[in-house]
């Protein structure tokens, strides 16, 4: 494709930045070896075989930098699709930074952010969506948003979009075909097959782009928001689920007065847990901002947990309190699921009967870690109850969901067309729209902004 992006040899850190036992400089480039073989001592890197490991030392002049191993990518078959060296260094920040300005200095460029996945899309290595799939591997932080990412950038989501525009194409084809014997009054494309193609290709389209709720908190965290009256043990919960000492305990009535959050995994998922101040009138001005970025939680959160301190509660306050969440997070995806704390101050039998009628409740003393793996395994269901079969593709990224959104429209166009009898050009313009918004997700068709905005979120170096 025509591109306005640097042809430059480019080179950056490929580690994290910091103390560590090696560090690898990335080049990549049509110079790359050229400029290696300048500063590097060991065997001449243009006549050694691609994909091979060289032990040998960087100079600056007659300065030892380093000892080093390189690796040597020849013949465009490297990650980029270029020429390309990794430079394996000792992990000493100064060094890392003499390699760089080595480099820089003999000819390359730095690299920007992503810019060694871009030239991997532009020289066709990867698709659009794989390449934004490298950056979901690199941020997966539990087992499953991995296993969506590595599936995503091996080309599971592409081949499917790939195969629902092959399709389309196909019909598109018969209607411009018939555009150019538009005075003979010939019919290429049968409606009724057009018509059942539109109807699967929509199906498809629904299933994915309802798949994206589930798949985007599996990306980013399962958010909980740990909700209720001051002094009933949100915290002492929080810190029992967490298995650490991470919230403020304390018998003082409206002691957490911010938002708090931590993350655990549970199976392979991530939770990201909010402990929030406690929900109730007060003229506190400190405590009432608390109080308003509780009620912001509960919106945001796709799961609340609302605690409650089963042996002081009142049962008409326990409806009342049920009652308003459950209002709040009517008609959403969401989930409650009522605490029942402290169950070791009271009767249990005269608990149990309070709670009677309340629905999906968890007896706990946080405090004692009762029934913590309870609760862990009812947030487990949560995500459970909304997950794919493991041979459907999973939707995790906004900018997928907001193009096959914009696809399924132009079809519901097609479908509503043919049942008014239009004629073959309006069919052809929805069609040729919704071919455009699923070229959108694999990079068949991309432009110089969309490419910066999602490249410019990497981190340099990859």
């Amino acid at each position: 494709m025509q591109n306005n992006y640097s042809t430059s040899t480019i080179c950056a850190l490929a580690t994290a930045p910091g103390i560590g036992a090696i560090a690898v400089i990335r080049l990549s480039g049509n110079d790359a070896i050229a400029i290696c073989n300048k500063v590097f001592h060991g065997k001449d890197l243009s006549q050694v075989n691609t994909h091979t490991l060289h032990f040998g030392t960087l100079r600056d002049g007659d300065k030892i930098v380093d000892e080093v191993l390189v690796s040597v990518f020849k013949d465009k078959k490297s990650f980029t699709g270029e020429d390309a060296v990794e430079i394996s260094t000792h992990g000493s920040p100064y060094i890392q930074q003499q390699v760089v300005q080595l480099l820089l200095k003999n000819g390359a460029v730095s690299a920007g952010p992503g810019e060694f996945t871009l030239r991997a899309f532009l020289n066709g290595k990867m698709d659009l969506s794989q390449a934004e799939a490298v950056a979901d591997v690199i941020a997966a932080n539990s087992e499953t948003s991995h296993e969506l990412a590595m599936d995503q950038m091996r080309g599971g989501f592409s081949t499917e979009i790939q195969q629902l525009r092959a399709e389309l194409i196909h019909f598109a084809s018969l209607i411009e075909l018939e555009l150019d014997f538009g005075e003979e009054d010939v019919e290429f494309a049968d409606r009724d097959d057009l018509k059942e193609l539109v109807e699967k290709l929509h199906k498809a389209l629904y299933k994915l782009i309802n798949s994206f709720d589930y798949g985007n908190v599996i990306k980013t965290g399962v958010p909980v928001a740990i909700v209720g009256e001051p002094n009933v043990g949100k915290s002492t919960l929080l810190n029992a689920l967490l298995n650490e000492d991470r919230a403020i305990v304390s018998d003082i009535a409206g002691t957490t007065r911010d938002v708090i959050e931590d993350e655990i995994v549970i199976k392979g998922i991530a939770y990201r847990f909010i402990d929030t101040a406690g929900i109730r009138e007060t003229t506190d001005e400190i405590e009432s901002l608390g109080i308003k970025k509780s009620y912001e939680k509960i919106d945001q959160a796709s799961v609340v947990l609302l605690l409650v301190d089963s042996a002081q509660i009142k049962k008409a306050q326990l409806v009342l309190d049920v009652k308003h969440i459950n209002d709040r997070i009517e008609g959403k995806n969401k989930r409650l699921i009522v605490i029942a704390n402290k169950i070791d101050q009271g009767d249990k039998k005269t608990i149990q009967q309070k709670f009677e009628g309340i629905g999906n409740t968890i007896f706990t003393s946080a405090k004692e870690g009762e029934n913590i793996e309870a609760i862990k395994e009812q947030l487990y269901a949560f995500v459970q109850g909304g997950a794919m079969p493991n041979n459907d593709t999973v939707v995790t990224n906004a900018r997928h969901y907001d193009a096959l959104s914009q696809a399924d429209e132009f079809l519901q166009k097609v479908l509503e067309g043919l049942g008014n009898n239009i004629t073959g050009d309006f069919l052809a313009m929805d069609i040729r729209q919704a071919l455009h918004h699923l070229s959108l997700i694999t990079g068949d068709i991309s432009t110089d902004d969309l490419l910066d905005n999602i490249f410019s979120k990497f981190c340099i170096g990859k």
